[in-house]
Formats: structure tokens, C-alpha cells, sequence
């Protein structure tokens, strides 16, 4: 069987709340350590501004 990952980041999908998020890292066997929120930015009549945040966890597989 294939060694999993140490650490892996997870984003918080389209539709898709953090709980929900957090959950599926569970699923995978992930445990979050840290949160962090990136900006998304558009690019509108050549002025660039931030569309929305992007929110990423950082999981740590769970020992057994």
C-alpha cells in the first residue's frame, strides 16, 4: 500500500461550506493545523480587485 501524504492542503469548495470542508478531511484521514485565506482577484476596465477569499486548510494526517 502506497505511503500517504504527512500534510496536504484542502480548499474550501464553490459550494461548499467549512464544516462540510472539514468533514471530507476527516473522511481522508486529515486532521486541520492551520487556516489560512487567500485573495481572488478579477480583473475588470483594467483595474484589479479582490473577488473573493479563498479559504485553505492545511491538514496533518491523523496517526492511528
Amino acid at each position: 500500500m502506497a505511503n500517504p501524504k504527512k500534510k496536504k492542503k484542502f480548499k474550501v469548495e464553490k459550494n461548499e461550506s467549512v464544516l462540510d470542508c472539514l468533514e471530507r478531511m476527516k473522511a481522508e484521514g486529515y486532521t486541520p493545523v492551520r487556516r489560512s485565506e487567500v485573495p481572488v482577484f478579477k480583473e475588470e476596465n483594467g483595474m484589479r480587485t479582490v473577488s473573493h477569499q479563498q479559504i485553505e486548510f492545511e491538514g496533518r494526517r491523523i496517526e492511528d
